[in-house]
């Protein structure tokens, strides 16, 4: 069965059937086909992998409010079951796009208890009031947190969603689809440049090279938060830029020289034209960096 997959795996851009939609709201998707029961639908907040079949349809990621009409379309064309379920991965909280519209139609979705919580959710009494920015966008909170582990056994498939140790955010995980063999990490990979680790929610550098090493090597698939799906091999390569860049500045530190001084030496510089144009610029990776070294 390994074999099967890594094959499908190597055809060109991973069986790539790419159809571009609009919606009403000029969100745009693309559609990437890696086996006939698991797609990866791009859209504008990120990445989202999808199990379709005959039980249903499971989305996984961070879907912006303006695809769900059109993904629901897609997921019609796929599959005769209403069951949806959705889990929303970590996101800024400022940026988060709620439950993207898809409680209200009626699907299951659900949310790590600590990103939950930042949106008002997964409290011991009464809710707290809907985030403005979400009534604004007409989308709701996900009313189902989720601790550690959950799992679903759905479309011939095996998926099992974990909670890791912090490294974005404290409400990492990763969703580990066993017999397509593909794992998605939310913005642990970001997949569109340097990685964040976001200080205000709990976010830690050695955690989250903690979750990248144990996925990076091999053929294994690896969906990104944004860009296209690569590869085990592909994820080593982005950790050890990582090493490395943290290596340069933890001796720079040793040798006593200031944040600003860091900057200016410009340690990013041999990994910029790769990876320093994505969400997080060479400084603020630089930055991030400096202040996780500087803790310990």
């Amino acid at each position: 069965m390994v074999t099967i997959v890594r094959k499908v795996l190597q055809l060109p851009l991973l069986l790539q059937l790419i159809g571009t939609f609009a919606t009403g709201a000029q969100d745009v998707i693309d559609v990437t086909e890696l086996t006939p029961n698991v797609l990866v639908l791009a859209t504008s907040s990120g990445n989202v992998v999808a199990s379709i079949g005959p039980d249903g349809a499971l989305l996984i990621g961070t879907p912006s409010a303006a695809s769900t009409a059109r993904i629901a379309e897609v997921l019609g064309q796929r599959t005769k079951s209403g069951m949806h379920y959705v889990v929303i991965f970590p996101e800024n909280s400022t940026h988060s796009e709620g439950d993207a519209g898809w409680g209200k139609r009626g699907a299951f979705v659900a949310m790590q208890e600590k990103a939950l919580e930042r949106l008002g959710g997964h409290t011991m009494g009464s809710p707290h009031p809907i985030p403005h920015h979400l009534l604004e966008l007409g989308v709701g909170r996900p009313p189902i947190a989720f601790s550690e582990v959950l799992t679903f056994d759905m479309n011939g498939e095996a998926i099992h969603i974990v909670h890791q140790s912090a490294g974005y955010s404290d409400a990492d995980a990763i969703a580990h689809f066993h017999v397509a063999n593909l794992v998605y990490m939310g913005e642990v990979f970001s997949g569109d440049g340097y990685p964040q680790v976001d200080i205000e929610q709990h976010g830690n550098l050695n955690g989250l090279m903690k979750t990248l090493n144990s996925w990076a090597g091999g053929s294994i698939g690896v969906v990104p938060a944004r860009g296209k799906v690569t590869n085990g091999d592909a994820l080593k390569v982005f950790c050890d830029m990582i090493a490395n860049v943290r290596d340069r500045i933890q001796g720079m530190i040793a040798a006593g020289q200031t944040e600003d001084q860091i900057l200016a030496a410009h340690p990013t510089a041999p990994f910029d034209a790769q990876w320093g144009h994505g969400r997080v610029s060479p400084d603020a990776f630089v930055r991030e960096i400096y202040s996780a070294l500087k803790k310990h």
